[in-house]
């Protein structure tokens, strides 16, 4: 049998009801997650790392790093066969292309969820967990980055999404579609992940803010975090890649005090590209020193951006992290 290392960090995976707000908390350990669901103990070799009972807004980027480097000494000091991660599903897209971000191993790493809790009879995370270490028995799963199984559907951490507050079948990657599906036991996949990348650093830069463009918006948002201390702006843009004239203003003034800028778009899928040339489009924002961010989204260019930023403040060099 293999040895499979199962990371619990929290999440509503391991919450119940509790009696006095009537609302849902972290209350198991993974061994007393594992004691729910025997069967899952039957397809490997287990071994339980608690890392901690967080639900999935408490995480933060030092947390997420630190569980970063906590899977790296298990590789280099174990025999580790794969990994499964549980993790809250609000916060989880962000966990795991961090990981995938800069984690260097053949072996696979799965994270998971679950949109139910223990006490509802319908409760996700044991078929979700046991899916998850199907893949990681899977010799295919190999070599493919960072995974992230909830519904039976596999998707590369540099893809994946949120895309439903409650549903099971929340997690997509909608500009892409999933690498491929766990059914009866079995893993298929279809395709590799578009793109693998490592960025080695052993430092991150939180100062890092997320602003959302809207119609009208002016540059009052962007003078705040410039004047606040931010290092780095990620911007949701509209469409393509434009922002509101104001807000160019905005960007501008960021820009000329030294704060690097990253542009997303606020569609839910799609790139982004410098093809209009109004004021405030793409064209005035590339040339201002703005980065393109291909097809990421906000979150994900965040957590890629404070990763570059730790390791480089060069704009050359943060511009080809991105659009190269």
């Amino acid at each position: 049998m293999k040895n499979i290392l199962v990371i619990f960090t929290g999440g509503t995976f391991s919450m119940k009801i509790d009696e006095t707000t009537g609302g849902a908390v972290p209350h198991f350990s993974g061994n007393d997650l594992l004691e729910l669901m025997p069967e899952v103990k039957e397809l490997a070799n287990l071994t339980v790392f608690d890392f901690g009972k967080y639900p999935g807004p408490h995480i933060t980027p030092q947390l997420m790093l630190e569980l970063a480097n906590k899977i790296k000494s298990f590789i280099n000091s174990n025999n580790v066969d794969g990994i499964v991660i549980t993790h809250g599903t609000d916060t989880l897209e962000e966990t795991a292309y961090l990981l995938d971000l800069t984690i260097k191993t053949d072996i696979p790493i799965i994270l998971t969820g679950s949109m139910k809790n223990s006490s509802e009879p319908d409760w996700d995370g044991p078929q979700n967990l046991k899916d998850s270490i199907y893949i990681c028995l899977n010799p295919n799963s190999q070599k493919m980055g960072v995974l992230v199984c909830l519904n039976g559907e596999i998707n590369a951490a540099s893809e994946v999404t949120k895309t439903h507050t409650d549903d099971i079948e929340t997690f997509h990657s909608l500009d892409f579609g999933a690498l491929g599906f766990v059914q009866n036991n079995r893993v298929i996949f279809n395709r590799l992940p578009r793109k693998l990348e490592i960025l080695e650093t052993d430092d991150i830069e939180v100062e890092v803010d997320l602003i959302k463009c809207y119609a009208g918006m002016d540059d009052k948002f962007f003078k705040f975090s410039a004047d606040s201390g931010a290092k780095g702006i990620v911007v949701e843009a509209m469409g393509v890649g434009n922002v509101p004239p104001k807000a160019f203003e905005g960007i501008k003034y960021a820009v000329e005090k030294g704060v690097h800028v990253v542009l997303v778009s606020r569609c839910p899928a799609g790139e982004t590209l410098d093809i209009y040339g109004y004021p405030g489009a793409g064209k005035w924002l590339h040339q201002l020193g703005v980065i393109f961010a291909d097809y990421l989204n906000g979150q994900k260019a965040r957590i890629k951006f404070m990763l570059a930023l730790g390791k480089t403040k060069n704009l050359n060099e943060l511009k080809s992290l991105f659009e190269e």
